[in-house]
């Protein structure tokens, strides 16, 4: 009896930044195809976003709904202990013949979840096949929505997640035409004082849960100083 008889596939399907009409035809195929659909879950009860963008294509009683809850720590133990926890509730799918769509917001091979489950996964059962589905990234949603081309010609385009290493976001502003930090909101006063520094805050923009209906633009990013944003925010600066 070969592999694929025998186990079920583990499928990562990017939805999108948050538009439900961006989901990709073959995404929206799969979606209809495959009997259990896991999802990230959030311990505090909040709806989780993936499943919000494709939940008018999902009918829930028609499928096997699966929570995923994802360890938020750095905790060596801890996020050993979780995340072949989250493996063995796939697993357990996996080992009936049953494929495993995992929808997550973006592409899935984009600073997703589905990477880290995937590469575990292969660790702990490593006849299970893996693939994924690309989806639109919240990059690509962000300069459409801004109408803001993001490389052009021999032009340079860098994406970043934004931390609190000053010297390291200065350099990238200053060695790249368009850097898009990912995940904002922890360092966003950080950022502003960079972009002071450079004489960049108006080449800025900055975008929340882009493409969803509570989609946010910021123009004007001083506007933001002292605030806080949600976790899905990104800044785009083109020079």
């Amino acid at each position: 009896m070969s592999n694929e008889a025998r186990y079920g596939k583990l499928i990562g399907i990017g939805v999108g930044p948050g538009d439900p009409e961006l989901l990709t035809v073959k995404a929206y195929r799969m979606l209809k195809e495959t009997r259990v659909i896991a999802y990230p879950k959030k311990r505090k009860g909040e709806k989780s976003y993936a499943l919000s963008i494709v939940e008018q294509y999902v009918k829930a009683q028609e499928k096997e709904m699966v929570g995923l809850i994802f360890p938020m720590t750095r905790d060596p133990d801890v996020l050993s202990r979780e995340w072949d926890q989250t493996v063995a509730t796939v697993w357990s799918h996996l080992a009936q013949g049953k494929d495993v769509a995992f929808v997550t917001e973006g592409d899935p091979m984009l600073y997703s979840t589905f990477i880290h489950l995937g590469r575990r996964m292969r660790e702990l059962h490593p006849q299970v096949e893996i693939m994924s589905i690309p989806g639109i990234s919240s990059v690509n949603g962000a300069a459409s929505r801004l109408h803001l081309p993001l490389a052009d010609g021999d032009e340079q385009v860098v994406i970043v997640p934004a931390t609190a290493d000053r010297e390291a976001m200065r350099q990238v502003l200053q060695m790249h035409d368009a850097v898009v930090f990912l995940k904002v909101a922890k360092v966003l006063d950080l950022l502003l004082d960079i972009l002071d520094e450079l004489d960049l805050h108006d080449r800025a923009a900055v975008v929340s849960k882009v493409s969803s209906p509570e989609e946010q633009i910021w123009w004007d990013v001083r506007e933001l100083r002292g605030k806080k944003l949600g976790y899905l925010s990104l800044m785009v600066v083109r020079k």
